[in-house]
């Protein structure tokens, strides 16, 4: 399976700052057996974010978009609502999961706004900005979302496993 990696950051986007969670989503989804399809990094403006999403999904550039930054409380934090303009069924139970897993961390995690859903045959994901919080994230999703792409894709049936 393709994923992309979208960095949503005004700093990172103008080279202010280095991208860390970008780079640990790359690390860590290689090391699950994905393959990089593109990686990118974009201000926080809704507009630009909706069609980068837009055109990686209806271009069939990837089935995993993971999105990284913008998912906060700050007036530019606007990743969920580009993601909500562009996704045509939600999924959510992944945000809900990455939430839960996170408050056994830090109280902190009620604050983000992260949300998933699914445009066409790709599944888009918002993960928080931060490296060490996308890596806890990330190893606590990654072995079930696999069997959400692959039944997605049409590789597996839907099949609850007991």
């Amino acid at each position: 399976m393709r994923f992309a990696v979208l960095t949503i950051s005004d700093k990172g986007y103008a080279h202010q700052r280095e991208d860390a969670s970008g780079q640990e989503i790359i690390r860590l989804v290689q090391a699950a057996g994905y393959e990089l399809a593109h990686y990118g990094i974009l201000p926080d403006e809704q507009v630009h974010i909706s069609a980068e999403l837009r055109r990686l999904c209806d271009g069939r550039v990837a089935e995993l978009v993971l999105t990284t930054g913008g998912t906060g409380f700050a007036k530019r934090d606007v990743t969920p609502e580009a993601t909500l303009a562009v996704v045509e069924r939600l999924c959510p139970g992944i945000p809900e999961a990455m939430r839960a897993m996170s408050m056994a961390v830090t109280d902190r995690a009620m604050l983000t706004r992260s949300v998933a859903g699914i445009r066409g045959d790709s599944l888009i994901i918002n993960m928080p900005g931060s490296p060490k919080a996308v890596r806890e994230c990330l190893e606590y999703i990654l072995g079930p979302l696999k069997h959400g792409l692959e039944i997605l894709v049409g590789q597996a049936s839907e099949c609850a496993r007991h």
